[in-house]
């Protein structure tokens, strides 16, 4: 086979070396060497990642532990149990809940400290949506969790003043009522009994036994302070009020308060201090005095602005050695009994920023030291465990990752394991495997982990084949599988095996293989697609170990694919998404983007894809750059009502709508309107108001792609309005211009018209017609017949694992049949991979059924953990509840 592929020889010449292609192609002669050198080269699938998360065995136990612990818990504990929700839901990948739980520690913080930590957490979370909070302020709505914190009003002073009431008075008739102090050349001159109650030593020292009682005239030069500073310190004894002074002045009596144990006069300066702190050069200067000196309100502050700069003060070396080199009593002055949770914080930003840096580790070795119980402990000894083993330190991470286990993290097994594969003890890590797979419940990951250390290839697969099996979103053994396939020439095989994940979970890493493989089938338009992808979801993602930006491969395809007219490209683009070709769709706008100047409509486009993509993070910012490239007031306008609604903000997402409606009757304006109502409305009677938003839409101008969907809502709105011939009207005219998701709306306009047939056929030509098809047999199985209802739904499972209504239809109808243990397995199945409400309230009805009262109430508190307000799970709660003994 001779190299006829001018894009191997460009790919080759980028890898292998710096010589001319000539050479290159003299050198491999004229067979197909250079493309199984580059196969070789490029097609590597690394072995999978050791999280650096809290994952449990059985999180549904976790997580209903820490919801029965928080019912009766008392409310200063709550915070650390909602840290260990959210750490539980971090380790689910859960970015929702994680929010939610981070927000619940935030509202339920007992102390000024869980404030200022959760607070800025939630603010580190939402990195990169201060847009919100600015559109919500123009809304006349304010996000408090972002706002700074008054610390000296919030931390009650702990100063004990007793001494000052009984003062006592020297007797010594002959003593002055005034007494100097002398410092330098300057007396101040000072009412003796105010002074004296100032401190027990001053009280000692000008009422007690020593010489000074009975001097009218006392040296204090040789104790660091000033004239100055002594006048400020004599007026406080007798006002009890510190005015505005310069820093300097204030660190100096604050010093000098210490010495002599002044505590009001002290507490004074550390709250005057506090207010001082307004950059990140004040706080690490003031920082070393507020812990060498004890001063909490000075601390916190300093700790605020650090917290609240997050992650770009961690790039600050003055400001990660001053949190690194703390020990347990400056942790206490800085941030009294939360040193866990600001630790688990600054943590988790250092890992974001390198987790194989001396920086994480740091952190991670004071996490350890704040841990106080077994789950803590887990937490904080595997993190530190993943960091020295990114940093090749293997016997520390040995002792950590052994720690953690001991403890009860089992997950933290994969790094013994690895590390014993890297000391050359490949069969002891076999056997750890195996010991774990045999005395837990089996998941996907272990076996995954397994099959690193199988002896032959037949091994290997039915490892990763059970790991697939148990927990179907693994990554790993879809590329595992794909990679050797393609090394025995069996592309279509591969890009099978590749395809099956890629239809459920959109990973950028699945989506470079797959580009690898178009490449050798040199079918550079589904190669660009891919690529282009990558690139929408992650901009500056580098491909092959990091080694290439994936920029640079989008550019050297392109050269072999044929450039398209803009007409082309809005043909491309109604082809692609009447298939529901989402990732074909997204290649489009991609190239669309490169050559359009109206980029605003094109970035909201784009949004609406990822979303479908299950990709928020992407989407968001391609709607906040929609915003930024918006052609018109009016058009602006809409995209912060999307914004706004797709944050949850629905109320000012609308008001956003009619301001827009305000300057120019748009399309958007109006669907914006229309959507959002319906989305939040519980008034049945506001569906007419939805009726004549969307007609007024439908009478702007747009294209087909957005009308389409339009006429689609509308026949909902219909249909929900018993209105089915209308709405058979919308979803007909919608197909006309090839809107093919109206398919599912027409079908249901024949079920409820009792032609089952019909609608059974409605969505069969969407699921010819759909690129993406999984929701379509989901939604066909409901006009079935029982056995061709099971086919339909084992099809969904097979296309999207993810999908949760066909595990309960399968549960309830083994329930049905009185195959109680087999209802519960299939929806155990997919509890121990996904996790959903839903499920786990079948689960629990079933258990309740059975008789099972823990294994029901185990399942409510762990449902309640995901949504605490659903109205069917506390009253499923409330009845199991009544059984317990």
């Amino acid at each position: 086979m001779k190299v006829s592929n001018p894009l191997i020889i460009d790919l080759s010449f980028m890898f292998f070396g710096s010589f001319s292609k000539t050479l290159l192609v003299q050198r491999f002669g004229e067979i197909d060497v250079v493309l199984v050198r580059l196969i070789e080269s490029l097609i590597k699938v690394p072995d999978p990642p050791i999280l650096p998360f809290f994952k449990p065995v059985d999180y549904v136990e976790v997580l209903a532990q820490i919801h029965k612990e928080l019912e009766s818990c008392p409310p200063h504990e709550r915070t650390n149990l909602y840290l260990l929700q959210f750490q539980v839901f971090k380790g689910l990948g859960d970015i929702k809940l994680m929010r939610r739980s981070l927000r619940l520690a935030w509202l339920n913080a007992s102390t000024v400290h869980e404030q200022l930590v959760f607070g800025a957490w939630l603010k580190y979370e939402k990195r990169g949506e201060e847009l919100i909070s600015d559109l919500l302020s123009s809304c006349g709505k304010c996000s408090k969790e972002f706002e700074l914190i008054d610390i000296g009003s919030e931390l009650p002073s702990e100063v004990n003043t007793s001494y000052t009431d009984g003062a006592m008075i020297n007797q010594k008739t002959n003593v002055s009522g005034m007494v100097s102090f002398k410092i330098g050349d300057e007396k101040i001159m000072c009412d003796r009994q105010k002074m004296a109650t100032l401190s027990p030593p001053f009280r000692s020292m000008l009422n007690g036994c020593f010489l000074e009682s009975v001097s009218e005239d006392i040296d204090l030069s040789k104790n660091d302070i000033s004239p100055m500073g002594m006048k400020v310190i004599s007026e406080f004894s007798s006002t009890g009020i510190l005015p505005d002074l310069p820093t300097n002045l204030l660190l100096e009596i604050m010093m000098f308060s210490s010495k002599f144990c002044c505590e009001n006069l002290k507490d004074s300066c550390d709250r005057k201090l506090a207010k001082s702190v307004s950059s990140r050069n004040d706080a690490v200067e003031l920082m070393e005095y507020a812990l060498e000196e004890n001063c909490p309100v000075l601390a916190a502050s300093c700790l605020q602005v650090f917290l609240q700069e997050l992650p770009d003060s961690l790039n600050d070396e003055r400001v990660v050695d001053l949190l690194t080199s703390v020990d347990r009593l400056h942790r206490s002055i800085m941030v009294g009994p939360s040193s866990f949770s600001l630790y688990c914080l600054l943590s988790q930003v250092a890992m974001d920023l390198d987790a194989g840096s001396d920086k994480s580790a740091l952190f991670l070795e004071q996490l350890v030291d704040c841990t106080e119980n077994s789950q803590q402990k887990m937490v904080a000894y595997h993190m530190l465990g993943c960091v020295k083993l990114l940093k090749k330190e293997y016997d520390e991470a040995q002792r950590f990752f052994d720690v953690a286990l001991t403890e009860g993290h089992v997950y933290s097994v994969i790094g013994l394991t690895r590390i014993g594969q890297i000391k050359g003890e490949k069969l002891e890590s076999f056997k750890k495997l195996s010991s774990v797979i045999s005395n837990y419940t089996p998941l996907g990951w272990m076996y995954q982990e397994r099959s690193l250390y199988c002896e032959n290839n037949v091994k290997i697969w039915e490892d990763l084949e059970k790991a697939t099996e148990l927990d179907p979103t693994l990554t790993y053994p879809y590329m595992y599988r794909a990679a050797s396939l393609i090394k025995k020439q069996n592309v279509q095989d591969s890009l099978a095996e590749i395809n099956k994940i890629l239809g459920f979970k959109l990973a950028v890493e699945c989506l470079e293989l797959r580009f690898c493989f178009y490449l050798v089938l040199e079918d550079y338009q589904s190669a660009i697609c891919d690529v282009q992808a990558i690139l929408t979801i992650c901009p500056e993602y580098r491909m092959f170990e990091g080694r290439v930006p994936a920029t640079q491969f989008q550019t050297l395809v392109r050269e072999h694919v044929p450039n398209w007219t803009t007409a082309d490209y809005w043909l491309q683009l109604y082809d692609r998404w009447s298939a529901v070709d989402d990732i074909g769709s997204l290649s489009v706008i991609y190239q669309m983007l490169e050559s359009e100047t109206a980029k605003g409509v094109l970035y909201f486009r784009q949004s609406l894809l990822l979303l479908r993509l299950n990709c928020p993070e992407a989407a968001m910012r391609s709607l906040q750059l929609a915003r930024q490239h918006a052609s018109s007031e009016h058009e602006r306008l809409v995209y912060e009502g999307w914004i706004l609604y797709d944050t949850g903000h629905c109320d000012e997402g609308l008001k956003k709508a009619e301001e827009s409606i305000n300057l120019n009757r748009s399309f958007e304006a109006f669907f914006l309107k229309a959507y959002a109502l319906a989305d939040s409305s519980q008034d049945p009677t506001c569906s007419s108001t939805v009726v004549a938003l969307l007609q007024d839409a439908l009478k702007c101008p747009s294209d087909r792609l957005r009308k389409g969907q339009a006429l689609n809502n509308l026949g909902s709105v219909y249909v929900d309005s018993g209105k089915l011939d209308l709405a058979a009207d919308c979803y007909i005219n919608a197909l006309k211009i090839r809107h093919t998701r109206a398919h599912q709306g027409l079908a249901r306009v024949h079920y409820l018209k009792n032609d089952k047939p019909a609608a059974y056929e409605e969505m069969t030509k969407l699921i010819e017609n759909a690129r993406n098809n999984a929701s379509a047999y989901e939604k066909r199985s409901e006009y079935c017949e029982r056995e061709q209802t099971k086919i339909d739904l084992e099809m969904v499972t097979h296309l999207d694992p993810l999908r949760v209504y066909p595990y309960r239809y399968r549960a309830a109808v083994l329930m049905d049949n009185h195959k109680e243990k087999e209802a519960i397995a299939e929806l155990s199945r997919a509890i121990a991979f996904k996790a959903d409400m839903h499920l786990l309230h079948l689960r629990a009805a079933f258990h309740e059924h059975i008789g099972d009262v823990s294994g029901a109430m185990r399942d409510c508190r762990a449902a309640l953990s995901f949504d605490p307000n659903h109205q069917e799970m506390l009253e499923l709660r409330s009845r199991v509840n009544s059984q317990e003994p």
